[in-house]
């Protein structure tokens, strides 16, 4: 378990004229902690794409420096499931959001942990969490991969609710194409041919060439 999950005693620090409070992971960080710790945190986000290792270790310090540095918990958990350490991620992202339950990038995570373990339910809650929260930035996100989630349980109704919901998002964070194709497919085990046929021409539209023409060719033979 993390520094995190274990809930240490409640602490009292006096920082400059303020009063650092924590009830997670002990007592709370110094300021000089807090600012190392966002040194690591930036360092490790700069070595990410050519240096995932010495990434790992950054984000690493920046926790043991900040068990409250919830972007540095975010992005451990990131490495752990690029890793496959499934556990250890869903650990991270678990910490994060009991440092900030407003999370919406981390509950979003979480859902994607529980869904590659064909743990639904739990997918599915993530998301919805991840999507309470109105200031969330990227909800298309939660949406599309909710929508994914709510057709494996077989709730076709509300998966095509969620990927249309995607779809409303601007500027998409989801490649707009692959919600198209998504939705295609769910129009049409509703039996709903005319709706799938208008989703995959908005893919052929959108993507002429690309890596879903295939698939959106076939799917059009299909339905004809």
């Amino acid at each position: 378990m993390s520094a995190v999950g274990r809930g240490g005693r409640a602490c009292y620090l006096l920082a400059g004229m303020g009063l650092l409070y924590s009830m997670v992971g002990g007592c709370a960080a110094t300021e000089e902690e807090i600012r190392k710790s966002q040194g690591y945190y930036q360092e490790g986000l700069a070595t990410l794409p050519s240096d995932r290792q010495r990434a790992f270790v950054s984000f690493q310090k920046a926790v043991q420096l900040n068990p409250n540095n919830k972007e540095a918990r975010y992005a451990l958990g990131h490495v752990y499931a690029m890793q496959g350490k499934l556990a250890k991620a869903e650990e991270e992202f678990r910490a994060a959001i009991k440092i900030d339950e407003d999370y919406s990038e981390a509950h979003t995570y979480l859902g994607q942990i529980f869904a590659s373990q064909s743990r639904w339910d739990e997918a599915i809650q993530s998301y919805r969490r991840a999507l309470a929260n109105p200031l969330y930035v990227t909800p298309d996100l939660a949406w599309f991969h909710l929508g994914r989630a709510l057709v494996q349980k077989g709730d076709l109704q509300a998966a095509m609710e969620a990927f249309e919901d995607a779809l409303t998002t601007s500027p998409p964070s989801v490649p707009p194409a692959l919600t198209h194709l998504e939705l295609a497919q769910v129009y049409i085990k509703l039996g709903d041919v005319t709706k799938a046929r208008e989703a995959l021409k908005q893919v052929a539209l959108l993507d002429p060439k690309g890596e879903y023409a295939a698939v959106t060719a076939e799917l059009l033979a299909r339905l004809k």
